[in-house]
């Protein structure tokens, strides 16, 4: 599924996402191991609106594992997150979160070989990807880890995510949420979070090739 994307900006995290970007900086193009913003609640008793952003780990790091498990954990799967060992502690702590996100890539083979797409809301507006994250303590001198990894579900028949992975593969798309479901999601009890299982609509999306280094963005598109 979806192993890279464009985070958000500064100015569409505070203006779009109504939060505080991160005081670190973070590339303009992201990866599984890279640090990226997510936005969680800032504390067990916060209230609808409350929202805090932080770098974490694209990639699920749990207590137990080492950094380079975020090269297989960036995407859960909605039908065995509350089972995977990399997410079931997660889950079952309701540390759901919003990725936010300029666009995403995906690759399409229609060509007969493998071709990367830009995916973007067709309004223009940043997207909050639906993702879980964790926490991993501080151990052996290192620091401790925040990571985060996105959701997917079922794309069979998408009008528009059915076009990308090898033919052969299941379709699956990230789990988009709209503006007004932001908050809903990080409070969301856990018994509840297949409400929000739902395909963004195809006409909402926007797609188009986007070859490796036709996105020019630099650091300072961040700020």
């Amino acid at each position: 599924m979806c192993a890279n994307y464009i985070p958000s900006t500064h100015d569409q995290l505070r203006q779009h996402f109504q939060v505080a970007p991160p005081d670190s900086e973070y590339k303009a193009e992201s990866f599984p191991g890279y640090m990226s913003p997510m936005i969680r609640l800032p504390r067990a008793d916060a209230l609808p609106g409350d929202r805090a952003c932080a770098l974490g780990m694209f990639g699920m790091v749990p207590h137990w594992a080492d950094e380079k498990l975020a090269r297989q954990t960036y995407n859960a799967r909605a039908e065995t997150v509350a089972t995977k060992p990399s997410f079931r502690h997660a889950f079952k702590h309701g540390q759901f979160c919003v990725i936010p996100a300029a666009s995403f890539y995906e690759p399409s083979y229609e060509s007969g070989k493998a071709e990367r797409w830009e995916i973007a809301a067709a309004n223009g507006e940043p997207l909050g990807i639906a993702g879980i994250w964790d926490y991993k303590p501080a151990a052996d001198k290192g620091l401790p880890l925040l990571s985060f990894s996105m959701l997917t579900i079922n794309a069979d028949g998408h009008p528009l995510m059915q076009r990308f992975h090898k033919p052969d593969d299941e379709k699956r798309m990230l789990v988009i949420l709209r503006p007004d479901q932001y908050d809903d999601w990080l409070h969301c009890p856990v018994d509840e979070f297949s409400v929000f299982l739902e395909r963004y609509p195809a006409d909402a999306l926007t797609a188009h090739p986007a070859p490796r280094g036709s996105h020019k963005a630099i650091q300072g598109s961040l700020l």
